[in-house]
Order: C-alpha cells, then sequence, then structure tokens
C-alpha cells in the first residue's frame, strides 16, 4: 500500500493548484490545503482550506507529507523554517513528465513540474521550483527556494543563491554565479557574474534596481516596476 495518503499544500492560490495536481499525479490521495486567508477563504476549486499555518502546525501528525506551494520565494522559505521547526514531513513533488537524472539531488520541499529537465550532478536547495519546460543542467548548485520560471534554461555549472528568481524565458551562460535575492527579468540573458539584491533584465542582463526597490539604480525614465518583498509574515 503507498503511503502517499494525506498531502497539506500550504498557499491556495494560482500556483497551489498546479502544486495540487502534480501531487495527484504523483499519486497522493488526500489533499488538503491551509492558507493565511482563512477563513474568509475556505475552499479552493474542490480542495477544502481548513485554516492557516498555527493551524496546521497544531496538525502535522495527521499529515503524511507536507508542501508549501506559495511562489514568493522569501515567503516559501520563511514558511518552510516555521514547519520545519516543528517537525513537519516536509517532501519533494515531482511531476511524472520532468526528467530528473538520478545522478541530480533534490532537497526536501522542492517542486518539479510537466517538461522541466534536471541534469547530472545538479543540487537543487530546500523548497527550490522548477517550473514548467524549464532546464538546470550538470553541476549546477540552486540554493533554498530559487525559482526557476517557465521555459527558462540554465546552463551547466551555474551557482544561484538562495531565493533568487529566474525569470520566465530567460537563460543563463555555462559557469556564472547568481548572488542571493536576484530576480532576473523574462527574456534576459545572463552572460556574467550578478551580485545579490538586484533587478536585472535585457539582453545582455544589466542592474535595474536593486530587490529592494532602491530606485537609485533604475535607469532616468524608466518604466521598470518596483519589487517590494513581502514580509515572511504575510498572507500566503
Amino acid at each position: 500500500m503507498s503511503n502517499r495518503r494525506r498531502l497539506a499544500i500550504l498557499g491556495a492560490s494560482g500556483h497551489g493548484k498546479v502544486v495540487a495536481d502534480i501531487a495527484i499525479q504523483a499519486g497522493w490521495q488526500d489533499l488538503v490545503f491551509y492558507d493565511d486567508a482563512w477563513p474568509d477563504k475556505t475552499r479552493h476549486e474542490h480542495w477544502e482550506v481548513k485554516g492557516t499555518l498555527p493551524m496546521l502546525l497544531n496538525e502535522l501528525s495527521r499529515f503524511e507529507g507536507v508542501v508549501v506551494a506559495i511562489g514568493h520565494n522569501a515567503v516559501r522559505e520563511a514558511k518552510l523554517e516555521a514547519l520545519l521547526s516543528q517537525g513537519a514531513r516536509i517532501v519533494s513533488l515531482v511531476h511524472p513528465r520532468a526528467t530528473i537524472s538520478p545522478m541530480a539531488r533534490l532537497a526536501p520541499g522542492c517542486v518539479v513540474m510537466a517538461g522541466a529537465i534536471i541534469n547530472a550532478f545538479a543540487e537543487l536547495g530546500m523548497g527550490s521550483i522548477v517550473n514548467t519546460a524549464a532546464t538546470v543542467d550538470h553541476d549546477c548548485r540552486l540554493g533554498a527556494c530559487v525559482h526557476v520560471a517557465p521555459g527558462a534554461n540554465v546552463a551547466g555549472d551555474v551557482e544561484i543563491g538562495r531565493t533568487s528568481w529566474v525569470g520566465a524565458g530567460a537563460v543563463v551562460r555555462q559557469g556564472v554565479a547568481i548572488g542571493e535575492a536576484v530576480m532576473v527579468g523574462a527574456g534576459a540573458a545572463v552572460v556574467s557574474d550578478i551580485d545579490g539584491n538586484l533587478v536585472v533584465a535585457g539582453v545582455p542582463a544589466r542592474p535595474l534596481a536593486s530587490a529592494q526597490g532602491d530606485d537609485d539604480t533604475l535607469p532616468s525614465g524608466s518604466n521598470v516596476l518596483r519589487f517590494e518583498p513581502l514580509s515572511p509574515q504575510g498572507r500566503t
């Protein structure tokens, strides 16, 4: 009998729907959502939203696995740390149509979506996301709660710091190092090392702002969106 029976999903969002779909296809039989929007939100499509994170922490023994389905990297990291501190059984979810080398390593809490490819000796840190049709090549090292967005391609021997985001369709050249809390814009081409706490975009990718929303680095007249980090206590 499968031990994949009851799974708690923290985060009732669009990302949570995709995570739930992967969980079902991976063999989980009973899904229960938790979200800080409860009790205003009690259903997520046809799944029950049962409570908030503190309520989940009191009910961990009822679940064979827990996964955090929150897209914001820093918030996801904070929720994972809270769960791990209470002994939660954090699991990774891999879509059946993803391709992962048996020589790759995934830390707990990762989500790998349909069409994604993770090649030999790549290492994914806790809570990382490799989204639809994204690739992470050989010998890459992703820190905790990195997100490689749909269609992004990370070449071999790349290092990406914790809570960084590689946007949809972006490419990262082989051997590049990206610091912590970096946001790489959609379609960007990262061809050289990127310091931490920056927003970069373009071909080649260049800094547009700090990840803390420092406008001093924005070009004059820029229409670039400011990215303000959410509080770890913010809503899921």
